[in-house]
């Protein structure tokens, strides 16, 4: 499993591995047989603290989006309603954000190409 960090961003540790793993999740890169990385040796082979990746699979496991099974480890759960909850949640914000911007007369041009650099940003 390859988490993406990014050290120097403002974002905090512990919300950028959610989002990773999240992301890992939802394109299916991550086995639901397999468990995830524990607390401790993820913190290790990252070089955070074991807090931090405590609170992401908190976030988580909050979320539906794992789940933790004693003595076993953390899994991703199985029913993934969580991650199509989330893209709904995820579609909704974009619409409102596209209908604020035209709302203040950016153009449907600069929303797409701005769209487009995001998508392409992130090796897409």
């Amino acid at each position: 499993m390859v988490f993406t960090l990014d050290y120097k961003s403002r974002l905090p540790i512990y919300e950028q591995l959610y989002k990773s793993i999240r992301r890992m999740a939802a394109v299916g890169a991550v086995d639901q047989r397999e468990p995830l990385p524990s607390v401790r040796a993820l913190a290790q082979e990252l070089g955070v603290n074991p807090n931090t990746v405590q609170k992401a699979y908190r976030m988580l496991e909050h979320d539906g989006i794992i789940c933790s099974v004693p003595g076993k480890g953390s899994f991703l759960s199985e029913d993934l309603s969580a991650i199509s909850q989330q893209r709904e949640i995820a579609l909704e914000k974009l619409d409102d954000a596209i209908r604020s911007a035209a709302d203040l007369g950016i153009t449907k041009n600069q929303i797409i190409v701005r769209v487009e650099s995001l998508v392409s940003g992130r090796g897409e």
